[in-house]
């Protein structure tokens, strides 16, 4: 961040987080730089392993939904499905209510990070005891995903602090942390079930989230220290005045109504087209690998050229993926063209949410007095929007077929054409601003 040259800056187009932040920086030059240096890459290190169990089980669930449809719960599939897309959903949706929370009052940052733990740890401990459909539901889909979600927010408010200019190499750095673990926990969720069982299991899960939050809670710092003064900050919301942020937030909702889907049909497809229970999680598996390095390239793509493009990018290589290796698959085999679909897909559709730092640089460009925190949080809630609404629709779009080829003629056909096109049209902004630029030059 350049500092004016004058003794008192003009700060008439800053956020009051930016301001304050500004106010540190002036107060305490002392403070350790941003972007670079020991501090930043151990922040960025400690918000990456928090991603496991914040986002480990939501990525693991496929696997558990296979193992619960051979139990007497078998019966309720549509609640198994539920409860996979309510709890990732929540972990998005709670984020535009936590993160205005911590940007208005920053020092209740580090309490969170603690309230969040213990809640979400007694989920799994909760849920180990569950006898119920609605009892897992209630721990699993909505306690833990509470737990998750505050856990989350101030160790991503404390990497923003660390990471200005690199922002796009931060976020997706820190989503591909999360695909690592989506990479992991699958094969450990799918041994530990089927030598331990569900209640186990879940114990297991509740212990490995207090062994990495605990260390990491104490770990992980801010940039800026904290303010003593419980006098809450005033937010800047005139960014929702600004219709770049609405255009770019529907494209993220779109992408997000179809983008959990395959993780959570994905391993349940492979065995009903005939291949063993350890390929369906590979699969799995290869999905959340190959969107490590997506997150990754989509987010320094984003620091260099302009995010509608790399979302049109996203969004039509997605779609082509879906349509053309899952909807083509054959109904009995087809080992090649669904590993094909795992890794473009995984690295396409798994490196969105890395765009998320291109939008707010763009946003920041229409609105320079935008909250960043408040931006980041609208736009998980964007995608926990569509990812609540996939629920009940992939339930409704089972044994839909929609074809008499591969993948589509099996009782996946709806669910396979529903997330193509999500996935196509999350980029039709780029679309319109390509067809603009045309039309312009005639």
């Amino acid at each position: 961040m350049e500092l004016q040259s004058s003794s008192q800056p003009d700060r008439s187009s800053e956020s009051p987080a930016e301001a304050w932040r500004l106010s540190q920086e002036i107060e305490q030059p002392e403070l350790p730089p941003a972007d670079h240096g020991k501090g930043a890459w151990l922040a960025l290190s400690g918000c990456v392993l928090a991603q496991v169990p914040i986002w480990g089980f939501s990525l693991a669930w496929g696997v558990f939904q296979e193992y619960l449809s051979h139990t007497e719960l078998g019966e309720h599939s549509g609640s198994i499905a539920i409860i996979g897309t309510t709890s990732s959903g929540i972990l998005y949706m709670l984020s535009p209510i936590t993160f205005s929370i911590l940007t208005k009052y920053p020092h209740l940052r580090k309490q969170c990070g603690w309230v969040g733990a213990t809640i979400s740890i007694a989920g799994f401990l909760l849920a180990s005891f569950a006898t119920e459909m609605w009892q897992l539901v209630i721990t699993l889909g909505v306690l833990s995903a509470v737990g998750n979600g505050l856990l989350f927010t101030p160790t991503t408010l404390y990497l923003d602090e660390w990471f200005i200019r690199r922002k796009g190499l931060s976020m997706g750095t820190m989503w591909a942390g999360k695909s690592v673990a989506g990479v992991v926990l699958p094969f450990v969720a799918q041994t530990s079930l089927s030598r331990f069982g569900m209640r186990n299991t879940l114990r297991a899960w509740a212990v490995l989230t207090a062994i990495i939050t605990i260390p990491l809670l104490r770990f992980i710092r801010p940039r800026l220290p904290l303010p003593t003064s419980r006098t809450p900050r005033r937010l800047d919301m005139s960014f929702l005045r600004v219709s770049t942020f609405w255009i770019l937030e529907m494209s993220n909702i779109i992408q997000g109504l179809g983008y959990f889907l395959p993780s959570a049909y994905l391993s349940s497809f492979a065995r009903d087209i005939g291949l063993s229970d350890t390929y369906g999680t590979l699969v799995l598996a290869l999905f959340n690998g190959t969107s490590i390095f997506g997150g990754v390239v989509m987010g320094i793509l984003c620091d260099k050229f302009d995010v509608t493009n790399i979302i049109l990018l996203s969004s039509l290589a997605s779609a082509a993926s879906v349509l053309l290796f899952w909807g083509l698959c054959p109904s009995h085999g087809g080992i090649v063209l669904l590993t094909l679909f795992s890794v473009t897909y995984g690295f396409f559709a798994g490196g969105f949410s890395s765009t998320w730092s291109g939008v707010l640089n763009e946003v920041k460009r229409a609105n320079p007095g935008m909250e960043t925190g408040l931006v980041f949080g609208l736009l998980a809630g964007g995608r926990g929007i569509g990812n609540v609404i996939s629920g009940p629709v992939s339930s409704a779009l089972m044994q839909k077929q929609v074809g008499d080829v591969g993948g589509f003629s099996t009782s996946y056909g709806g669910l396979i054409l529903f997330t193509g096109l999500t996935a196509a049209l999350a980029g039709y902004n780029g679309v319109w601003k390509g067809l603009s630029r045309l039309l312009s030059v005639f």
